[in-house]
């Protein structure tokens, strides 16, 4: 028979243990698989598919990093993919003027597309899946009327200094990997650290009495969707630039849904104020592992990555959706 104090104890184990796996689940599949990996692949614990990896996902990095302001204020945005591609289409535009202005019109640009989405959805009390598929479908529209789908240069006398932030090398490691671990960390301290980052898990999880207690929601709103629109941009300079200094007007479509899919598998709370920039960087590195297990393997035809990749989307979800639940329920 147990007493009440090793019933206490129990229930405390229960629960640590529940909570462990609700913030840290997604690190520990990553672990596994990784460690799976190494053991079927040779070459895959290696510093050169490492660094491949990180690489290849590091753009998508910087939207997800976006996205996890938007998704912790209980928002979403759907414009991040046609934002990037208007970026990158803004770059050659601007790069006859010189390489200042090819890097600094397109992040001035998408911030500011950004912070109309934050402007609709905060001040007109539009639904932010309704204002950002619009921004989505009206920028895109615009960036393949422009182009009349074909693919825009920079300018050939910056191409080589362009191209150093796509394709550059900096003590062993590509450039875009910098880029990433410098937003990982500045977001990582904002949302910790700061007043800012404190508002925005304030909003997410309770916005009615976030007013109540006096914080200003609407500008907090404006400017995470800003965030997200200009961290698109900079994705897109980046992308065009490790394409050579090339603008397509396709670039960046579906990133949107890989953006919330890895912020989601890295256990921030699609109905907000709950996640981590870590979680983030987590998400992004099991997508990114899943995609090169699936590039090793060989034999899986490349359409299953999709698929693979939503139902392993749905197992995180449900997992996080039963272990909350579960969490709720022990704490009563």
């Amino acid at each position: 028979m147990s007493t009440p104090s090793n019933q206490a104890i129990s229930k405390n184990a229960t629960n640590g243990l529940s909570s462990f796996f609700q913030k840290h689940g997604s690190l520990v599949a990553l672990i596994l698989i990784v460690i799976a990996a190494s053991l079927r692949y040779d070459t895959f614990f290696t510093q050169t598919n490492i660094i491949n990896m990180l690489r290849q996902n590091s753009m998508l990095g910087y939207i997800a990093i976006g996205m996890t302001f938007v998704i912790l204020t209980r928002g979403i945005d759907l414009s991040v993919g046609s934002l990037l591609a208007i970026s990158a289409l803004t770059a050659a535009v601007m790069s006859p003027f010189g390489l200042f202005w090819a890097l600094a019109v397109p992040i001035i640009v998408s911030t500011a597309l950004g912070s109309v989405n934050g402007l609709l959805i905060a001040k007109a009390k539009i639904e932010p899946f309704i204002v950002t598929l619009a921004m989505m479908i009206g920028v895109r529209g615009f960036v393949y009327a422009y182009t009349h789908e074909r693919t825009m240069s920079v300018d050939p006398s910056i191409a080589d200094a362009f191209k150093v932030f796509g394709r550059g090398v900096v003590l062993g490691i590509p450039v875009p990997i910098w880029i990433f671990a410098v937003l990982l960390l500045l977001a990582g301290v904002v949302l910790k650290y700061t007043s800012f980052g404190r508002h925005v898990f304030a909003v997410g999880g309770n916005e009615e009495a976030s007013k109540l207690m006096g914080l200003r929601t609407d500008r907090i709103k404006i400017l995470v969707y800003a965030i997200s629109g200009g961290l698109s941009g900079l994705a897109g300079i980046v992308l065009a630039s490790r394409l050579g200094g090339v603008a397509q007007p396709v670039a960046g479509e579906m990133w949107e849904l890989d953006a919330i899919a890895a912020v989601a598998i890295g256990g921030t709370l699609l109905t907000g104020g709950r996640g981590s920039i870590f979680g983030t960087f987590v998400g992004i590195m099991l997508m990114g592992v899943i995609l090169n297990i699936i590039n090793m393997e060989g034999s899986i035809n490349s359409w299953w990555q999709p698929i693979i990749r939503g139902l392993f989307l749905i197992v995180i979800v449900i997992v996080q959706a039963k272990l909350n639940k579960g969490s709720n329920k022990l704490k009563e």
